[in-house]
């Protein structure tokens, strides 16, 4: 059985663009979806600024019924769920059930529909919670959603491990691949913007406290004041190549290796030697067969603080060494913020499009010359045909430690 494991169906739901096509546009454009918190029930947040999904409409995604059951975190993902496999022009119904698989990664589960049952428990009556607040805020709502409506019968799980999650879901995912699985939809979501969960994200120091979103979340900038947190993230299909090449499938990218670690440091604050950030990122070239002159473009995870920035900057020099100088590297995410779990998965979605097009965007509001000079890295800032776009290291972080890098190359 071939291991070999490919992308083959991408959906988005983002601050910048609902579906792949919306997204990509805006992704390359350089357009921002920063902005003041909009939301009514978040009106008295200590966080102002976000990256709030817009223009989501639940009802074209699911019945009333299932919406009032779920929390808007598993909306997005039961949405981005159905564009992937639109996308792969994968049908769930043609294969054999039990070969088919979801794996999702969560940092925060339903917490909105938990604070609303919560504030009833609490306000009026046990009574008055919901039947359904045992099963909507739990972290593996999405994937038992997905693979109830879809009839996904294989593996199925939840990773939970902050940022790294939407990469550490990908690693899962291939070792279903592996045991006997044909395809897994894989990836994250998250939907962090209710008040509850804002007054948590407010108590860490490294979140943006000011009022403006043109200067809010400016990853590896002198002028970096902290990240801004976001809604949404993304699924993919990924696929057993054998499988994918039988049903004539477009192929994205090949996942080529993956490694986690943890930095062992403090509860919130990483490393800052960024030792066991570059021991993920070595492991992950090993894993992949790759050298780190071979890599064409870093997709960073761009803490949006000096000091995460700079643990990260030391990472990657220990990785690259002088090469670092030279080498593009963009942070996508500072268009739509930091979405938790949803940001690996949404980042490695992006650097499947950009390997797809053999475009790389840009790092919204970076400037080249100063992160270039402060970390010794260089930001692409404006959309990037490179002569070469053939291997792809996504990197992605959590609070607490957790540290992810993922290889992706362009299919052959």
């Amino acid at each position: 059985m071939s291991t070999r494991a490919v992308l083959t169906g991408v959906g988005v739901v983002a601050p910048i663009g609902i579906g792949t096509a919306p997204y990509w546009r805006s992704a390359l454009a350089g357009r921002s979806g920063l902005r003041r918190l909009n939301r009514l029930d978040a009106t008295c947040s200590p966080i102002a600024v976000a990256g709030e999904v817009t223009g989501f409409e639940p009802a074209t995604w699911m019945t009333n019924k299932l919406r009032v059951q779920t929390d808007r975190w598993s909306w997005f993902a039961m949405a981005a769920a159905e564009m992937a496999l639109a996308d792969a022009a994968f049908k769930p119904a043609d294969h054999p059930n039990f070969q088919l698989s979801v794996v999702t990664a969560s940092g925060s589960g339903g917490n909105e529909f938990g604070q609303k049952e919560e504030q009833a428990l609490w306000a009026e009556h046990p009574s008055k919670v919901s039947a359904y607040q045992s099963i909507a805020w739990f972290y593996a709502a999405s994937t038992g959603q997905i693979s109830i409506k879809h009839g996904l019968t294989g593996g199925c799980g939840v990773v939970s491990a902050d940022g790294a999650g939407g990469l550490d879901a990908l690693k899962q995912a291939w070792r279903l691949l592996r045991r006997g699985s044909k395809a897994v939809l894989v990836g994250g979501s998250e939907a962090p913007l209710s008040p509850f969960a804002l007054t948590c994200q407010s108590t860490l120091h490294t979140v943006y406290r000011g009022q403006d979103p043109d200067r809010a979340y400016l990853p590896f900038s002198p002028h970096a004041a902290g990240f801004v947190p976001g809604e949404g993230g993304a699924l993919m299909v990924l696929e057993d190549r054998s499988h994918a090449a039988e049903r004539g499938a477009r192929i994205y990218a090949e996942l080529l290796g993956h490694a986690a670690t943890h930095d062992a440091h403090h509860h919130t604050a990483p490393a800052p030697d960024g030792v066991q950030l570059a021991r993920a990122i070595t492991t992950a070239l090993a894993s992949a067969g790759r050298e780190p002159d071979d890599v064409d473009v870093v997709f960073a995870d761009g803490a949006g603080d000096p000091d995460g920035d700079a643990a990260e900057a030391a990472a990657l020099r220990r990785v690259f060494g002088p090469r670092l100088a030279d080498l593009p590297v963009t942070v996508p995410k500072s268009a739509v913020g930091r979405l938790t779990s949803g940001g690996g998965a949404l980042d490695t979605a992006c650097a499947a499009l950009a390997l797809r097009s053999g475009v790389i965007p840009p790092t919204a509001g970076a400037d080249e010359v100063a992160s270039l000079e402060r970390y010794g890295i260089r930001l692409v800032t404006r959309r990037l045909r490179p002569a070469r776009l053939c291997t792809v290291l996504v990197v992605a972080r959590g609070t607490g430690g957790f540290n992810s890098a993922v290889v992706l190359g362009s299919f052959e």
